[in-house]
């Protein structure tokens, strides 16, 4: 009951459909995708590399005496690193209490963000709905809703859609909107009934998880759509991604035969396209030394759609070794060999994860240095 009255508050704030949007700009905001495919900033084509900066709103969200966002962001665009992708809302449910209950205060806090990248000249790539089972989680729903668009998770979906996009799409800090992040990996597990997602009931989540609750590619793709046409019915402009990860070498079987066999190339491409239903206009994969070698398979079948790729996230873990150096410039040298429009690094300033976070000041502040070095390559070329 409480919960329907909050949904019931938040939709009747919200219109039913966005607010007209303005004519077309000549040149429009953030990143876009041309006719050709070929990723566009200002009408020209860019390509750039950047960070994950996981929390860069959800530090502030905890506590909003925690700015240090502002010299997170300061730094990125002292070096020359172009853009930041982040979470945008909470990861756990317990997470959008300051949304639910306090919408301008919420929005103040991001606001803050927006505009601390819109003064240190960085993008923001904002990841909606990160955490899978979060939205049905908050609405008392199963995991399965995403498949309906009926459902109280749609709903709210499309809710603070709206909300969102139509508050920044005049922002010249937004480059682009993410749906989640890695839904793909839940996708048509054959273990599925073992490797649900977690319930931890003083977070918010139920205390059980059922058969409801597994996720199929049918379900997300149906959620991917919708949430693409819920951000394009707002912003007719700015490029808009799944936050998919590379997809599972098994992927095609898990879906079609309920197996971990082994996809064939083309397996592999109709995967990936069929994840990436329009109008979502740029393909997602995360990278790791696992799979670098499939980037440059997901570059042509990217390419040849006519949808630029988006390497999410890369990254290599773990202590400063030559190894780790060799590890890390193999990822970069794949990503620059097949001209991978847009790639971002794991993880920027996120201090819950020491293995893998890089700051200006810590011992692997050698990977910023590295992709802002590329970053300077590639807008010389551009002049």
């Amino acid at each position: 009951m409480r919960y329907a009255f909050l949904l019931g508050a938040v939709l009747a704030t919200v219109a039913a459909a966005c607010p007209a949007v303005a004519a077309a700009d000549a040149t429009p905001p953030g990143l876009t995708v041309g006719p050709d495919g070929v990723l566009l900033k200002a009408g020209r084509p860019w390509r750039g590399i950047g960070v994950n900066g996981f929390d860069l709103f959800a530090r502030t969200l905890r506590d909003p005496a925690d700015t240090s966002y502002r010299d997170g962001l300061a730094a990125l665009g002292e070096r020359g690193i172009p853009f930041a992708r982040f979470m945008c809302g909470g990861f756990w449910p317990v997470e959008w209490r300051v949304y639910r209950e306090d919408r301008p205060e919420y929005f103040r806090r991001l606001d803050a963000v927006v505009a601390a990248a819109e003064a240190s000249g960085v993008g923001l790539v904002p990841s909606l709905f990160w955490h899978m089972p979060t939205v049905p989680d908050l609405v008392g729903e199963p995991c399965s809703a995403w498949g309906n668009p009926a459902s109280a998770t749609h709903r709210f979906m499309r809710a603070y859609v709206r909300e969102v996009v139509t508050r920044y799409r005049t922002s010249p800090a937004v480059w682009g909107w993410e749906f989640g992040n890695e839904y793909n990996l839940a996708a048509d597990l054959p273990n599925a009934a073992t490797h649900r997602p977690k319930t931890v009931p003083r977070l918010g989540t139920p205390t059980v998880r059922t058969g409801r609750d597994d996720l199929t590619h049918a379900m997300m793709r149906t959620a991917a759509a919708a949430f693409a046409r819920e951000v394009r019915a707002c912003d007719p402009h700015r490029l808009i991604t799944s936050g998919n990860s590379m997809v599972r070498p098994s992927a095609w079987h898990q879906a079609h035969e309920g197996t971990w066999g082994r996809d064939t190339p083309d397996q592999f491409a109709d995967m990936l396209l069929a994840d990436h239903p329009d109008p979502v206009n740029v393909v997602s994969v995360h990278c790791y030394r696992e799979n670098v070698e499939r980037i440059a398979l997901a570059a042509k079948v990217a390419r040849e759609a006519g949808k630029p790729l988006f390497v999410g996230e890369f990254g290599v873990q773990g202590p400063t070794t030559p190894e780790s150096r060799k590890a890390f410039d193999r990822i970069l040298n794949a990503i620059e060999q097949h001209r991978v429009p847009m790639a971002a690094l794991w993880v920027f300033d996120y201090r819950r994860q020491t293995d893998w976070n890089v700051t200006p000041s810590n011992e692997r502040s050698w990977q910023l240095e590295a992709i802002a070095a590329i970053n300077a390559r590639l807008r010389r070329a551009e002049r």
